[in-house]
């Protein structure tokens, strides 16, 4: 999309009138707080993940599968698992993405859902 001027203008997220106005808040916030979809950066993409209590450091493998390691007990070692997306703590989930002020989660091959605390930072590696 062009704004007339030659600056591309960004495909933002529209409120939606069948929405409650806490799930259109929510994805608002989404991006004003930034992130990224894992599905859209290359296969052997690296990424540091930053959450309130843990440093994890994400390796895309494509089709929504990631090496993830940087949790003690889950993944001290890197661990193939499928990213499922964000949350904001609850169960309503923005698929693929991974984003701050949000809650990572990503099924392991073992310990099944797991759940990340508050993502504080993101950033390639």
């Amino acid at each position: 999309m062009d704004s007339g001027v030659g600056m591309p203008v960004p495909n933002l997220f529209r409120p939606h009138p069948n929405l409650g106005d806490a799930v259109n808040h929510n994805f608002v916030a989404s991006e004003v707080e930034g992130g990224v979809f894992l599905d859209r950066l290359p296969e052997g993409a690296v990424l540091r993940v930053q959450t309130q209590n843990r440093a994890y450091t994400l390796v895309n493998r494509g089709n929504g599968q990631a090496l993830i390691s940087g949790h003690p007990t889950f993944c001290p070692e890197p661990v193939l698992v499928h990213i499922e997306g964000s949350n904001w703590g609850g169960s309503m989930l923005k698929a693929s993405f991974i984003g701050r002020g949000m809650h990572l989660e990503f099924r392991h091959p073992e310990h099944r859902t797991i759940m990340t605390s508050c993502i504080v930072d993101v950033r390639a590696a």
